[in-house]
């Protein structure tokens, strides 16, 4: 297993690097079959008014899925902790997700459903005069339920992902009022 370590507005001491690497190291040991690299990212966030904030992020690569999760607060170890002990659970969860799946196959059915019209079909979409950041990352096809535990993994609201069933580009996130949505492409017809 590879584990990178690296520090924004802090300098990765020996010290800090050894914790990093003990308390890694015990949050993946049970993992290190499914898992080729972890990266960790150390930041403080200086602001005036308010006081330091430090974060640990950790992104662990496993068997093709990226499982993440980051914590934050005054104490850079306690972060550290905080993470460790997160990414041990989700990495736990992805491991029985993984087993009850092989485990027993199962399949629901769901009613397709027609598209929602477009609201407002002669608004001109207007993107960002300057992109601040391009990220790639490989896009396999996958079922609605597949994406749906990715997003949950990767401790984000969204999650793009091709969907095996369409072949096309398409969003699942989490809703303010609960639950999940997905967003699917709809042909605009021009008149």
């Amino acid at each position: 297993m590879k584990l990178v370590i690296q520090g924004k507005n802090i300098e990765v001491t020996e010290a800090i690097r050894e914790y990093v690497e003990q308390k890694i190291d015990k949050a993946v040991s049970h993992f290190q079959t499914l898992t080729t690299e972890v990266d960790v990212h150390l930041s403080v966030a200086r602001n005036p008014r308010i006081a330091s904030s430090q974060s640990a992020e950790v992104t662990v690569y496993a068997n093709g899925s990226v499982i993440r999760a980051e914590e934050k607060s005054e104490n850079l170890y306690a972060s550290i902790d905080l993470v460790a002990d997160k990414i041990a659970r989700k990495l736990r969860k992805f491991k029985e997700r993984k087993s009850d799946r092989t485990a027993a196959k199962t399949s629901i059915a769901v009613v397709e459903q027609p598209p929602v019209p477009v609201p407002n079909g002669n608004r001109v979409v207007e993107l960002p005069t300057q992109v601040v950041r391009n990220k790639y990352f490989a896009m396999p096809a996958l079922s609605v339920d597949e994406a749906l535990e990715r997003l949950e993994l990767i401790d984000h609201d969204f999650y793009v992902f091709r969907n095996a069933d369409t072949g096309e580009i398409n969003v699942v996130y989490e809703r303010n009022h609960g639950g999940y949505g997905v967003i699917q492409p709809h042909d605009v017809k021009k008149h």
